[in-house]
């Protein structure tokens, strides 16, 4: 057997947990975009079969709700039989509703390919299912390689999105959802064979452990509440607990503002007297924009704690939907890149905290088990979104409404996580609980 040099031996750890970060960026990228470019798809689906826009939208809501029933399986799932199995089910899953979706002719159709099999297939390779293995590999930086792995999102919009558009345009929308179902084949089925669950498959330790070494060691977060971190959390345990229903809460309403303005922000900005192109290029900035707000934010809150970043985030989502209320009064370029920005630098950082905060609560083996039911509210959120936005236009003619109900869910999910309060179960290094 040929053994490493002992220096070779302890950057081993460091160096295969960031290929695990480096291909959780790219799943990210072409995965969770393959679902975002549903705004983009959405006018031209509405001019080709004049349905009306909260039976359109709904496509995109069902999918949500199909992938929050499938998302405490997708935990066991991942418990079970780790992330290769969980990311190669999605590329199945989401290939074949994008490709399936060229056939689409009634509504029902929609629903079954790019609500059912795109929705199934993004929980698998989005947010929800890099989440349950992610917080395995690291701890000291937890938040940072969670944040550079979900900032994937931000190229890929500002990548993707644009080139989709223009397919849209020259080959119209069911050739964009072939383009996009052949990419997902080719790119993500082979790259994902390189995962495992946990470091300790491969003789690893994760980065921060207490097996690591030097400052790393010094850096890992601290033990507040002895009793609480020393239990075998199970499912039942979890459920027991309010603070699992705080983050139930927090995750609901946060997702809930985070897609009604991502499935309708494009059709909204057209609406109001942007161009079509315009609408496009603002959806892909807001993802570029969230690139270095994630990693600062991620990075940040391995130092303040994972409450105040949540706050950061909630509050950039607040501030995106006053401006887009603002912009048909007064429709000038630096209101709208003010909403760009905090949708993006801030509302996106949300996602470099969303997997760090039940992991520090409910840390143990069945974790992936207690986050994908976690899931089942935040993806119940992020359904209920693009359906209430859609359905109270159709109503009332307007997207004021559910602009105001969403600035109310930043401000409840906000307060939510500060009652699920992991820093007073572990405290990141540089912080201690008031």
């Amino acid at each position: 057997m040929i053994s490493l040099p002992a220096s070779a031996a302890r950057r081993l750890p460091f160096f295969y947990g960031w290929v695990v970060v480096a291909v959780a960026f790219v799943t990210m990228a072409i995965g969770v975009n393959a679902r975002t470019a549903f705004s983009l798809l959405f006018p031209p689906i509405l001019a080709e079969f004049g349905w009306e826009r909260g039976v359109t939208a709904g496509a995109f809501s069902f999918g949500f709700l199909v992938s929050a029933v499938l998302s405490p399986a997708l935990g066991r799932l991942m418990d079970r039989r780790g992330p290769l199995v969980v990311m190669e089910l999605g590329v199945a899953a989401m290939a074949a509703g994008l490709l399936l979706a060229t056939l689409v002719e009634r509504p029902w159709q929609l629903y079954a390919t790019l609500g059912v099999l795109v929705g199934g297939g993004s929980v698998c390779l989005g947010y929800t299912g890099q989440a349950l293995f992610l917080p395995n590999w690291f701890v000291a930086r937890r938040g940072l390689a969670m944040s550079i792995a979900f900032s994937g999102v931000g190229v890929g919009s500002i990548v993707l999105l644009p080139w989709l558009q223009s397919v849209i345009l020259h080959q119209g929308w069911r050739g964009a959802c072939w383009a996009m179902g052949v990419m997902v084949l080719v790119v993500l089925a082979p790259l994902n064979l390189l995962l495992r669950r946990r470091p300790a498959e491969l003789g690893l330790a994760a980065d921060g452990d207490s097996g690591a070494s030097g400052g790393m060691a010094r850096r890992q977060p601290t033990v507040v509440d002895p009793g609480w971190a020393a239990t075998d959390w199970t499912l039942g345990r979890a459920l027991g607990t309010a603070r699992f229903w705080w983050i139930a809460l927090g995750y609901f309403c946060a997702l809930f503002a985070w897609y009604a303005v991502q499935v309708h922000q494009t059709k909204y900005l057209v609406e109001i007297g942007f161009g079509a192109g315009d609408a496009a290029w603002a959806l892909g900035l807001v993802s570029l924009a969230g690139i270095p707000g994630q990693i600062a934010l991620g990075h940040l809150s391995d130092r303040i704690g994972r409450e105040w970043v949540w706050t950061v985030g909630c509050a950039g989502f607040a501030l995106c939907y006053l401006c887009l209320l603002l912009l048909p009064r007064w429709p000038a370029p630096p209101l709208l890149w003010l909403m760009i920005a905090a949708q993006g630098v801030l509302g996106y950082g949300l996602t470099s905290v969303i997997g760090a905060i039940p992991a520090e609560i409910f840390e143990g083996r069945q974790y992936g088990t207690i986050f994908g039911t976690l899931m089942l509210a935040s993806i119940t959120g992020g359904a209920a979104g693009p359906y209430a936005a859609g359905a109270l236009h159709d109503l009332t003619g307007s997207y004021a409404p559910a602009f105001w109900i969403a600035i109310l869910c930043s401000l409840v999910s906000a307060l939510a996580i500060w009652q699920a309060a992991p820093r007073k179960v572990r405290a990141v290094a540089r912080r201690r609980p008031a």
